[in-house]
């Protein structure tokens, strides 16, 4: 049985044929004295334990969905129920040290969700907490998921797409500006290929290569040149043969160009204090600009942690990083902010990267997970509390790794 916990709101800081849902109506989150409605997890009882999605860090929501409410964990554990060979795609949400929820996509279109949910960011109707994976209700055709702050997205198979969760930034892109703990549509977007989820804003790729952003704008993060947020989709300015997007906190990072051709540059636009956007500047900008120096080799990979950006560059699959340097999360041995991007040396074969609040994780081409950064809640998973300027080896205990996830404003990691 899983438990759960009354919900809170916490203060801080790709397409096939099309499957028709019924119409999914605007959803008000329920009051915190609505009865929690309890259901039966499966337990994936006589599973290997190396053939169950992993998650580490802090689990003070619940966010690693083992069925417990450990403040964190420091090597991996299981998410209760979910095999290795279900899971075809996950996700991770959170903002800060009380918060953070988790995603995954099955192989039947259907997704659940687990953590936090004191803003019905779990999609299951209810603002309650549960630590242990549920099934997101009217959602049966996902292609894709992506998880903010507090709030959650799906691509579906028709190429449109579905939010839920926290809006009081018009992050759900529904034209309103109310939570809804189901599932809503965003409004006016269709042939969608890819999303990506920042802290209180939303994007969209569609497969003409331009992007489409709504919600939190106060420092340019949607990229049409003002400061106003906004409840449904607009474009972001000057920008077209876009391939991959990513979001962090606050910033956005944009592949324009065929991954890993020497015709690659990266897009950035958002806040930049840090240098997040990697132009040589702590300047917020407000339209896309150049990240410098990533073309040699090409980009295969972008990624974006809260405030320091990623990407996969070469034939050899090295990784530079930008930005918010505080607990070591760009990777080269240093806590010194970095506005251009650097290498994280002797790192090569990179397959997979993902950015959390302060820590970075990766997927190396032999199957081993890597990650740096901030440790604090565990969430390097390599049995210790302490934080690394250079990677370290996380103990997931898992075999044929595929796939990882970090909670863009949160303080755990996943891995299947």
């Amino acid at each position: 049985m899983r438990t759960v916990r009354p919900g809170r709101h916490f203060a801080a800081a790709l397409c096939s044929l099309a499957v028709l849902l019924p119409p999914l109506a605007a959803h008000a989150a329920a009051p915190a004295s609505a009865s929690p409605k309890i259901a039966t997890a499966p337990t994936g009882e006589g599973l290997a334990p190396e053939k169950r999605l992993k998650s580490w860090g802090n689990n003070r929501s619940g966010q690693l969905g083992d069925g417990t409410w450990t403040d964190f964990r420091t090597t991996a554990t299981s998410v209760l129920g979910l095999t290795s060979a279900e899971v075809t795609q996950i996700a991770a949400g959170g903002a800060g040290s009380t918060s953070g929820h988790g995603l995954a996509l099955l192989s039947d279109r259907t997704v659940q969700s687990w953590g936090a949910n004191g803003s019905g960011q779990l999609g299951d109707g209810s603002v309650f907490s549960h630590n242990a994976p549920g099934q997101v209700v009217n959602l049966s055709n996902a292609a894709a998921i992506a998880a903010g702050g507090w709030h959650s997205m799906a691509l579906l198979d028709d190429g449109t797409v579905v939010t839920w969760g926290r809006n009081n930034y018009g992050q759900l892109g529904n034209g309103t500006n109310m939570d809804s703990s189901v599932p809503v549509k965003v409004e006016g977007l269709n042939k969608v290929v890819a999303i990506a989820a920042g802290l209180n804003h939303s994007l969209a790729l569609r497969e003409d290569g331009t992007v489409w952003a709504w919600g939190y704008n106060i420092n340019g993060q949607l990229g049409d040149g003002t400061s106003a947020s906004r409840n449904v989709p607009s474009p972001v300015g000057g920008l077209s043969g876009v391939t991959r997007i990513a979001a962090g906190c606050n910033h956005n990072l944009a592949l324009v160009g065929k991954p890993g051709s020497e015709a690659d540059a990266v897009k950035s636009w958002g806040y930049n204090a840090t240098g997040q956007l990697g132009d040589n500047s702590t300047i917020n900008r407000y339209t896309p600009v150049d990240a410098q120096g990533l073309w040699l080799g090409g980009v295969s990979q972008i990624a974006a942690g809260c405030n320091h950006s990623l990407a996969v560059t070469g034939s050899d699959h090295k990784l530079k990083a930008w930005g918010q340097n505080t607990s070591g999360q760009v990777g080269d041995g240093t806590t010194d902010y970095r506005i251009t991007p650097v290498p994280v040396p002797t790192l090569k074969g990179v397959q997979l990267v993902a950015g959390g609040r302060e820590h970075t994780v990766v997927l190396l081409g032999d199957d081993t997970v890597r990650s740096w950064g901030a440790n604090g809640s565990g969430q390097l998973g390599n049995g210790t509390t302490t934080e690394s300027s250079t990677p370290v080896t996380t103990l997931t205990a898992l075999t044929g790794v595929d796939k990882i996830a970090a909670p863009v404003g949160g303080d755990f990691s996943m891995a299947n």
